[in-house]
């Protein structure tokens, strides 16, 4: 049997994932991390991205919009505003919202909503990446 960890996904509304995985990967602050059971313990941001969780040869994608990572010796813990899992996210409505994004950034060049838009538009960005990964594996 392989070693396992625990990992909880959650986001602001309620607990998306809980159980054992093999190794949970994530886009933190410091670029893509890849954590096994007796990782070091630490704390870190995330970025909007995947997470994926490895489970017995398989893996479950989730799309987060950031938030937070722990990493403690017994359980690894995700905390994000915005958690979906990779099969619930809508491709149509994520290319959507990408297009809306791109063009709020074209709009407000040079205007403090700038910053909002390209935050808008990484997580649209980040949201059809998910999907993209999701169907590279398959």
């Amino acid at each position: 049997m392989a070693k396992v960890i625990q990992v909880d996904i959650v986001s602001a509304e309620e607990e998306i994932f809980s159980g054992e995985a093999e190794m949970l990967v994530v886009s933190a602050e410091m670029g893509e991390v890849g954590i096994a059971p007796g990782h070091a313990p630490f704390i870190t941001g995330i970025k909007p991205g995947n997470v994926a969780v490895h489970i017995e040869g398989d893996t479950q994608h989730f799309f987060v919009s950031g938030g937070m990572l722990e990493v403690q010796p017994h359980v690894i813990t995700v905390l994000a505003d915005t958690v979906i899992r990779g099969g619930d996210l809508d491709e149509a409505e994520a290319e959507e919202a990408r297009k809306r994004a791109e063009e709020q950034v074209k709009e407000s060049q040079g205007t403090p909503d700038y910053a909002a838009a390209a935050a808008s538009l990484a997580e649209a960005s980040a949201r059809l990446s998910v999907l993209k990964k999701m169907r590279s594996v398959k």
